[in-house]
C-alpha cells in the first residue's frame, strides 16, 4: 500500500514548482520567486528552475541572493555535464562582481569561464560562450580607460551574437560599442548605436533580466553626454516598462541617481528626493556600493536648494567619506551662508584640477557665481570662457544654456548690461526648452538686474516679482529670500535700522567692489571681523551674494558719496 503522506508531499512540491514556472512565464516575478523558493526549501531545484529562481530574485531586488543562486547554478550545470551553460553562468558572475568593484573575484570567474570554454586544454571551437567571455574583458578595459580596446572587444562580442542569433549578446555588444565610441569622442555615432539598442529593447528583444541594466546604461550615457532630452525619453520608456511589470525592480542604485537628476532638473524635487532616498537604501548594501557617495551628494544638493543647511552639510560630508568630492556643492552652500571668502578658497583648487566634463561643467558654473560674489570678475571670466569652449565642443543644449548664463552674469559684472541681456535671454530660452524651472528662474533674476542696470526699473520689478513666485513654487527658500531683498518697494528705513552702524559702513564698501581685505584696510579692522559683519548683513537682509548686496545698497541709496 503506498505511503499517501509522502505522495501528497510530492504532489505539493510539484504543484509549487509548476505555479512558480507559470508565474515566471507570466512575468509575475514576485510570485515566481515565492513559489520557486518554497519548492527549493523542500528539495533542491533542477538547474532550469534554479535559473528561473535566480532571475526572479534579481528582478525583485534581491541582488545578493541572486548572486548566491547564480553560483549554485554554475555548479548545478557542471554536475549535469553542461559545461557551456556553466561557463555562461561564470561569465555573469564575473560581470556582476566586476560591477560591484570586486576585481579579484571577477577575475577568478573569468579564468574559470575561460578554462571551461577552452575545454580545459586550450581547445574548443567557435561558440556563443566565447562571445559572452568577451563581456567582462571589455568592461575591464572600460574601467581602465582603454576605450579603444573596449570598442574592439564589444564589436567582436556583437558580431558573435549576430552570428549565433543571440539577441541578448548582440544588444550588450552594441551597447558597449556605443558607449566606447562616446569615450573615444565619437558622440553622434555612439548615441545612434544606443538608440538602435533601445529600439531592440522596446521591441522585446532583450530578456527581462537584462532590460533594467540596458536602460540604466543608456541613461548613464545620456548623463555623460549632457543629453537631457534623451535621458528624459528613455527614463519615460523605462517607467512604462516597469508599469507593465509591477513586480519587477529593474532600477539599480546608479540608475536611481540618474532618474533623480532628471526629476531635479525638471523641478520635481519631491520625486527626486524619493528616488535618491531609494538609491541610498539600495547602495547601502551589504556590501556598500561606492556610488552611494554620489547619491548622498545629490541629496545634499537638494537640501541646499531648499535652504536646509544642516542636512546638506552632513550629507556632503557623508558623501565625501565615500569618495565624492563635496564641491562645488559645499562651496555654494558657504556662498549662500554669506561666507564668500571660504567659498572662493574652496572652489579655486577644484577648478584647477582636471576632472571629467560632467563634473568640470558644474565646477566652472559654480566658480563663476562664487568669483563674482568675491569681486574677482577676471577669474569669473576665465571660468565662463572655458565653459563656453566646453559647450561648443560637446554641443549639448544643457551646456549651451549653462555657458550663456555664466557669460551673461560676467558681462553684467563688467557693466555691459545690454550684452549681458542678450546672453541671458539665450540662456533662459535654453532652460525653458529643457524644462528646467530653477535654472530658468536663476537666469531671470539676472535678467531683472540687467534691466535695472540699464535704468529700466519697471521691467526689473516685473521680472523679479515673477521669479519670486517661481522660486516659492519650487520650495527654493534661499532664492525666495534673495529675490525679496531685490524686489521693491521695501521698507528701507526698517531694513537699514536692523543693521549696526558698522554693518552699514561695510555694506557701503561692498557696494564699491572692495574685497574683505580691502574693507578691513579701509576701516582698520581684521579680515575676520569683516567676514563676520558680511555674514550678519547677508543674514539680516536675506542676501546670498555680494552682487545682491550691491543691488540692495543701490536700491536703498546706501552708496557712499565717494570711494
Amino acid at each position: 500500500m503506498p505511503d499517501l503522506r509522502v505522495t501528497a508531499e510530492g504532489m505539493t512540491r510539484t504543484d509549487t514548482r509548476e505555479r512558480g514556472r507559470a508565474a515566471f512565464t507570466a512575468g509575475a516575478w514576485g510570485e515566481a520567486y515565492a513559489h520557486l523558493a518554497a519548492a527549493d526549501l523542500d528539495a533542491p531545484l533542477d538547474p532550469a528552475d534554479l535559473e528561473r529562481l535566480g532571475i526572479a530574485a534579481w528582478l525583485t531586488g534581491r541582488g545578493a541572493e541572486s548572486l548566491e543562486l547564480l553560483e549554485r547554478l554554475h555548479h548545478a550545470w557542471l554536475a549535469a555535464g553542461e559545461t557551456d551553460r556553466a561557463a555562461r553562468a561564470a561569465v555573469w558572475l564575473a560581470v556582476r562582481f566586476g560591477f560591484q568593484g570586486e576585481a579579484a573575484r571577477s577575475g577568478g570567474w573569468v579564468a574559470r569561464a575561460q578554462r571551461l570554454v577552452d575545454g580545459g586544454g586550450g581547445g574548443g571551437g567557435d561558440t556563443v560562450e566565447r562571445g559572452y567571455l568577451l563581456f567582462p574583458q571589455a568592461l575591464r578595459a572600460i574601467r581602465e580607460n582603454d576605450a579603444a580596446t573596449a570598442h574592439r572587444l564589444f564589436c567582436e562580442m556583437a558580431g558573435t551574437g549576430e552570428r549565433f542569433g543571440d539577441r541578448e549578446l548582440t544588444l550588450f555588444g552594441r551597447l558597449g560599442e556605443g558607449r566606447s565610441l562616446i569615450r573615444l569622442g565619437e558622440v553622434s555615432r555612439g548615441m545612434a548605436l544606443l538608440d538602435e539598442v533601445m529600439v531592440g529593447v522596446t521591441a522585446g528583444e532583450a530578456p527581462p533580466v537584462s532590460v533594467g541594466d540596458i536602460y540604466c546604461s543608456v541613461i548613464d550615457a545620456c548623463d555623460e553626454t549632457f543629453d537631457v532630452r534623451r535621458a528624459q525619453e528613455w527614463t519615460s520608456a523605462l517607467i512604462r516598462w516597469t508599469e507593465a511589470q509591477p513586480q519587477a525592480s529593474p532600477y539599480r542604485g546608479s540608475c536611481l541617481i540618474r532618474r533623480a537628476e532628471v526629476l531635479l532638473l525638471h523641478g520635481e524635487w519631491s520625486g527626486a528626493a524619493g528616488e535618491l532616498e531609494r538609491a541610498c537604501d539600495c547602495l547601502a548594501g551589504p556590501p556598500v556600493h561606492q556610488a552611494i557617495g554620489a547619491a548622498w551628494y545629490r541629496l545634499a544638493e537638494l537640501h541646499r536648494l531648499r535652504g536646509e543647511d544642516e542636512q546638506a552639510e552632513e550629507l556632503y560630508r557623508r558623501g565625501s567619506r565615500w569618495g565624492r568630492d563635496p564641491h562645488p556643492g559645499l562651496a555654494l552652500l558657504r556662498l549662500a551662508q554669506g561666507r564668500v571668502d571660504v567659498a572662493a578658497a574652496a572652489i579655486r583648487p577644484v577648478v584647477a584640477e582636471a576632472r571629467n566634463p560632467r563634473m568640470r561643467a558644474a565646477d566652472l558654473s559654480a566658480c563663476v557665481e562664487i568669483m563674482l560674489a568675491a569681486n574677482d570678475p577676471g577669474a569669473a571670466r576665465t571660468a565662463a570662457d572655458e565653459l563656453t569652449r566646453l559647450a561648443e565642443a560637446l554641443g549639448a543644449p544643457l551646456l549651451r544654456a549653462m555657458a550663456a548664463q555664466a557669460t551673461g552674469a560676467v558681462l553684467l559684472a563688467e557693466h555691459e548690461p545690454q550684452a549681458a541681456l542678450a546672453a541671458l535671454r539665450e540662456a533662459a530660452a535654453g532652460w525653458r526648452a529643457l524644462e528646467a524651472p530653477h535654472q530658468a528662474a536663476c537666469t531671470q533674476v539676472l535678467i531683472g538686474l540687467a534691466h535695472r542696470a540699464m535704468g529700466d526699473e519697471d521691467t526689473a520689478a516685473i521680472e523679479l516679482e515673477t521669479v519670486r513666485h517661481a522660486f516659492a513654487a519650487l520650495g527654493a527658500t534661499p532664492d525666495v529670500r534673495r529675490v525679496q531683498a531685490l524686489c521693491g518697494p521695501v521698507d528701507a528705513p526698517a531694513q537699514r535700522g536692523s543693521l549696526t552702524v558698522r554693518e552699514v559702513e561695510v555694506l557701503r564698501l561692498i557696494a564699491t567692489g572692495r574685497t574683505n581685505r580691502g574693507i578691513a584696510e579701509r576701516l582698520g579692522i581684521s579680515e575676520k571681523t569683516v567676514a563676520r559683519h558680511v555674514s550678519n548683513i547677508f543674514t539680516k537682509l536675506g542676501l546670498s551674494t555680494r552682487a545682491a548686496a550691491t543691488a540692495y545698497a543701490f536700491q536703498h541709496d546706501l552708496l557712499p558719496s565717494s570711494t
